[in-house]
């Protein structure tokens, strides 16, 4: 089974407990049981720390202080805000935040990144569920975006950024909470194929922590190598690994740029530093067709170079389902 149909399972499952529980409750007469608080422990997380190769995309990206992108709510002043921390599953809904500066106040000016001012993923804590949006900015500083959360659980949000006046982007990090029983989705047992919708997307490398390490994404459609991919965000490809267990966070673009009218594929190329040994879980966004497409992998890390990726000889013809709510969230491009 894969990860979007476990998800939508238990989704599923979830709602059937609620609506029984509220159905012993109004039976029995006393108060419902309150649900119980699956919040993961919150981590120090801070966006916009890992330098990347390529010139242009990966500035700004360098570390502060030693601590890792995406593991605070707030660096160099700036602060990510929620409206609210708490949601129901299944639901249409408006996610709303600010970014609050040194001043106390929302930050309403800044500079664009990737063709954009701001950047939002979207997560549940076990890395399923992953969503790469771009909400919209009022006058006031308050951005929004139509989302629905699709199941039960405690979810990440990312904003990757650089305010006006700042000569860095930030990526800060902080968790909202969606009613609901959660049942965690297991992380996919590394592969080095991902097929959905018609495409065979394979990563090549060799992944070793605390060394920049090349991956190579090829993607094929209907068998034969895809070579008119469109420029997505500068590039023809955006890459976000996320560690496991913290989300730790790295953002990645590949070396080469891509303007509009330009064509690419099929290998996609990232430079990418992983800071630890441990598993990741790799998120590729790439445009195709009109259409943006995510595909993703799990890869082990270690320290010894010896982890590598090999493509398989053959690809298969299985059909996996897309990214769940990937499809159903504007990405407002």
């Amino acid at each position: 089974m894969s990860r979007a149909a476990a998800l939508r399972l238990g989704a599923f499952a979830g709602a059937l407990a609620l609506a029984f529980g509220a159905a012993f409750a109004v039976g029995s007469a006393v108060d419902p049981v309150a649900a119980a608080d699956n919040t993961a422990p919150a981590h120090n997380e801070e966006m916009g720390g890992m330098e990347e190769p390529s010139a242009g995309h990966g500035a700004g990206h360098s570390e502060s202080g030693g601590q890792l992108p995406g593991l605070s709510v707030s660096e160099a002043g700036y602060t990510l805000t929620p409206a609210t921390t708490f949601y129901q599953p299944g639901a249409k809904t408006e996610l709303r935040f600010t970014i609050q500066g040194p001043d106390g106040k929302p930050v309403t000016q800044y500079t664009e990144t990737h063709e954009k001012d701001l950047h939002l993923i979207v997560v549940r804590r076990d890395l399923s569920g992953f969503r790469h949006v771009h909400p919209t900015r009022d006058a006031s500083g308050t951005w929004s975006i139509p989302f629905t959360f699709t199941a039960g659980g405690t979810w990440r949000l990312f904003a990757d950024f650089q305010p006006a006046g700042l000569d860095r982007t930030l990526t800060l990090g902080t968790d909202v909470n969606v009613s609901g029983l959660y049942i965690p989705v297991p992380l996919s047992e590394p592969a080095s194929v991902y097929s959905f919708d018609g495409y065979d997307v394979t990563l090549a490398g060799n992944p070793v922590a605390g060394k920049e390490s090349e991956l190579t994404f090829t993607v094929n459609r209907g068998g034969k190598p895809v070579t008119d991919l469109q420029p997505y965000l500068g590039a023809f490809g955006h890459l976000v690994s996320l560690r496991s267990g913290d989300l730790a966070y790295l953002h990645t673009h590949p070396a080469q740029e891509a303007t509009a009218g330009m064509k690419g594929g099929p290998q996609i190329k990232f430079g990418t530093t992983f800071p630890t040994a441990g598993t990741y879980s790799l998120f590729l966004d790439f445009q195709h067709a009109g259409k943006v497409h995510t595909a993703e992998f799990t890869v082990k890390v270690g320290t010894d170079g010896k982890t590598e990726i090999v493509p398989p000889k053959e690809l298969p013809a299985s059909q996996a389902p897309a990214t769940p709510g990937h499809e159903e969230t504007p990405h407002g491009h």
